[in-house]
């Protein structure tokens, strides 16, 4: 039986486990998807050295970047983000060998694309994860000007604290890539002058657990558009598994 997996840490919050061992089972492939909840990403080794019937893995928070030095090969597009979220394992003699791919990118361009209008030229990216790499990726290949938001001085991104009324104003567009609001802490939110947006602003959250976020409440009492994760991660798990499958 084939194995498929994730690797990340904590693991939680997985949609991907159900999704694919219900393909699998709908399908009739002979197959099973495991969470791998390592602590470090050095475990990743047992992990390949123990599953040899392993074809494939996700890579969540916080193995994005660190994941990286493991690969024998890394997509063109992955390796310009700096981040990897889709492992094809290919056992080649006794060698695993492993080759990086980015879903992220195809799954968030094609759900928010759709959104994007004239006025949307400026985005605020929350986060500086791996995640938050892709998103700028994707804003800046659609023509968006960029620009992140962390809670502690970095260079290229502002603290929370210089996101300002104007500054809403102007980055119109705003990307939520931090597990604030994810279940079950439904009650936070990032720390954003929500009275300031209004019909121009366009809310996309990455969590989608819950569906509506407070990030998304407080943005949708201000007349904003707002859309959770849940079609980008379809549209990523749609790519998984081409992505495990490409070159057979």
């Amino acid at each position: 039986m084939d194995k498929y997996g994730l690797i990340g840490y904590p693991l939680g919050h997985s949609f991907s486990i159900s999704y694919f061992n219900e393909k699998f089972e709908n399908e009739g492939i002979n197959a099973r998807y495991i969470n791998f909840e390592i602590p470090t990403i050095e475990n990743l080794k047992e992990v390949l050295a123990t599953n040899l019937e392993l074809k494939g893995l996700n890579v969540t928070r916080p193995y994005k970047e660190q994941v990286i030095k493991y690969l024998d090969a890394i997509s063109p597009e992955a390796k310009a983000i700096g981040a990897v979220n889709v492992i094809q394992v290919r056992h080649k003699g006794k060698k695993v060998w492993l080759k990086g791919f980015n879903s992220d990118v195809i799954g968030f361009r094609e759900s928010i694309e759709p959104l994007l209008e004239s006025h949307h030229k400026k985005a605020l990216i929350l986060g500086t994860g791996g995640a938050s790499k892709a998103v700028n990726y994707v804003l800046n290949s659609l023509g968006l000007q960029t620009l992140f938001v962390s809670r502690t001085k970095k260079t290229q991104s502002i603290t929370y604290q210089e996101v300002s009324p104007e500054v809403i104003k102007a980055y119109n567009v705003i990307v939520n890539c931090t597990p604030l609001g994810m279940y079950p802490h439904v009650n936070e939110c990032p720390p954003l002058p929500y009275e300031a947006m209004d019909s121009h602003t366009l809310l996309y959250d990455l969590i989608y657990n819950p569906d509506e976020t407070l990030f998304m409440h407080k943005g949708k009492e201000h007349s904003a558009t707002v859309k959770n994760g849940l079609e980008m991660l379809l549209l990523q798990a749609f790519a998984s598994w081409d992505y495990w499958h490409e070159g057979l």
